[in-house]
């Protein structure tokens, strides 16, 4: 009796679960891939179904309006802040483009001569918040206002000089400056500009207001009889005034014997005079 041949039928049942084996396998991957294939159409179809109602919203008039609406604003403030509510700290940093067309509110903080002193610039005043939002004051300080304040030269008159340089002061100077200090210092003017001179000032009209009237300071200096109308050949900046009724208010304030018209006749002498004595310069608007 021949013994039985038990390790062939072992060889063909490990073959015959090796191609089981093998077939499931191919199945199970033919399944996933058949599977990641109808996954990834199915999310193409919705994807393609979602963006175009996802994108439609932003096609519609009223987004379309409100969007326009809103970008429209933004700009708007902007240039509304940069054209009126941008401080400017210097007279140097005032553009050409603003000169003869804008003025400029603000303080005055000191008075340096007979005919000129300096402002903190206060864009919008106090409907912008200056003078009682915390973070809008004006600084008192001297260190704080150093370099923050715009240097103004009064368009159209000229004051007595002080003392500069070795020369010796005119009569009347401080009182002169003295009136002027009184007038202005510590109130909130607005100043129209004109143009800047040779000493980073901005030659312009002054206004304060005194009870229910706007004043121009440069006028009612002239009817102090502590100014004269300003003399030069050529250039000469009167602005927003006219050269005539300043020189009505010097005749009224001569006829009245106002200010240094109070003097004897005949020692007087004019600011203009004096510098060319003195050889201050060429005639000409913001000569100091």
């Amino acid at each position: 009796m021949p013994w039985p041949k038990l390790w062939s039928s072992s060889i063909k049942v490990e073959a015959d679960s090796e191609d089981s084996l093998s077939t499931n396998a191919r199945e199970t991957l033919d399944s996933a891939k058949q599977n990641a294939t109808e996954t990834a159409q199915t999310i193409q179809r919705e994807t393609a179904r979602a963006v175009p109602s996802q994108l439609a919203a932003f096609t519609q008039p009223e987004t379309i309006i409100a969007a326009v609406v809103l970008s429209a604003t933004a700009l708007g403030f902007a240039r509304v802040y940069k054209s009126y509510l941008r401080r400017i700290p210097q007279a140097t940093n005032i553009k050409p483009g603003f000169l003869g067309r804008r003025s400029l509110h603000g303080r005055v903080t000191s008075v340096g001569d007979g005919d000129n002193f300096r402002m903190y610039h206060t864009p919008g005043g106090r409907l912008a918040g200056w003078g009682w939002l915390p973070w809008r004051q004006i600084p008192a300080d001297k260190k704080a206002l150093k370099d923050q304040t715009i240097h103004v030269r009064l368009a159209g008159i000229d004051a007595p000089e002080l003392a500069h340089f070795g020369r010796p002061s005119q009569p009347y100077a401080q009182e002169a400056l003295d009136w002027l200090t009184a007038y202005v210092l510590g109130k909130r003017v607005r100043t129209y500009v004109y143009k800047a001179d040779q000493y980073s000032r901005v030659v312009g009209t002054a206004y304060v207001w005194k009870w229910f009237w706007r004043r121009d300071v440069s006028l009612q200096m002239l009817k102090a009889g502590y100014a004269t109308v300003y003399e030069a050949k050529s250039g000469v900046e009167f602005g927003r005034a006219t050269e005539q009724r300043y020189r009505r208010a010097e005749w009224w304030a001569k006829t009245k014997r106002k200010g240094m018209w109070a003097g004897k006749k005949g020692d007087y002498e004019s600011p203009r005079e004096y510098k060319t004595r003195h050889g201050v310069g060429a005639p000409q608007e913001g000569t100091k």
